[in-house]
């Protein structure tokens, strides 16, 4: 279906109240990253933290939550041409399902590792929604933009497609009174610490200018960087969350001009969640403890909305 049509719809259809709790606030939406098995050959230069059960460990806390919209934000598996690593995802997949959770995903550089278009192939079997140069998703007001940034694989007429598709989107999505806030998603982090990734200059390059142009956007959120870092530049946010059970990465000790803002707030694993509060969005990074046992609130965010961000 055209865009303009989609966006008729959307503007002519009345969206449900926005979902509260007794505080006021929306259901929280909820975001993972970088949940892949680690690979064999990272054992031999990273430290192995019990990834393996640090990943059903989050799967497990995330699925006992009230339904919601779940965010993966790409390397969801290993190797994913091989339906032989999909097999957690796939029963954690169900169980979802099951609970009455909306999953929806990215394409990480995992699952186009080794045979890119086989990969591909599992990954939209399993997130049938997913598009490949770009798609969002609203819930209670929120708008989530989730973007490719794996641009060797799109080509140069997949970058253009997204690239006017991202431009376009944006410029709708501030114009709907229905939509209070924007987070833009990727895999690969505009910006990180790791000493393995560091920054994605094609990420800035196509995503980063438009977000902060943009008058809703307040939150960029991504991964690839297997670290908890927090970044902010005219009054926008950027999360990376790669603390999904890849190995942690370790961090430069120079952290060039971006400078993270909770340099000692460094967890193996985490998964952020966000809802909106009257007129802010609430953010927060939920940690898991070091023996396995269980996740608490590590750092949390009140982020304010644009101006007259009701259209």
């Amino acid at each position: 279906m055209p865009f303009f049509i989609v966006l008729l719809l959307l503007m002519l259809t009345p969206f449900p109240s926005q979902a509260q709790d007794s505080t006021g606030c929306s259901t929280a939406l909820l975001f993972a990253s970088d949940t892949q098995e680690p690979m064999w050959v990272e054992s031999l230069f990273l430290t192995d933290n019990d990834n393996k059960q640090a990943t059903r460990a989050l799967f497990t806390e995330l699925l006992a939550q009230e339904p919601t919209e779940l965010f993966l934000l790409g390397d969801v598996v290993n190797l994913g041409y091989k339906n032989s690593r999909w097999t957690f995802i796939d029963s954690a997949l169900t169980q979802a399902k099951e609970r009455g959770f909306h999953v929806h995903a990215l394409l990480g550089n995992h699952e186009l590792m080794g045979r890119a278009g086989s990969g591909e192939r599992r990954f939209q079997e399993r997130f049938p929604g997913h598009v490949r140069t770009g798609y969002t998703v609203v819930k209670d007001s929120i708008a989530v933009v989730l973007l490719n940034s794996n641009f060797g694989k799109l080509g140069k007429e997949g970058m253009r497609v997204q690239d006017a598709w991202y431009a376009r989107t944006l410029h709708e999505l501030d114009s709907l009174p229905s939509v209070r806030s924007i987070v833009v998603c990727c895999h690969h982090s505009p910006y990180s610490s790791s000493k393995l990734v560091g920054n994605n200059t094609a990420v800035q390059a196509h995503f980063v200018d438009p977000f902060l142009k943009a008058r809703k956007t307040g939150l960029f959120i991504s991964g690839h960087a297997h670290l908890f870092q927090h970044y902010s530049t005219d009054q926008k946010h950027f999360f990376v969350i790669g603390g999904g059970g890849g190995s942690h990465h370790p961090l430069r000790k120079d952290p060039g001009p971006n400078v993270c803002l909770e340099p000692d707030y460094n967890p193996l694993f985490h998964y952020l969640s966000i809802r909106l509060c009257n007129n802010t969005l609430q953010v927060v990074s939920h940690r898991l403890s070091d023996d396995l046992s269980g996740f608490d609130d590590g750092c949390d965010y009140v982020i304010p909305l644009a101006a007259k961000a009701g259209g």
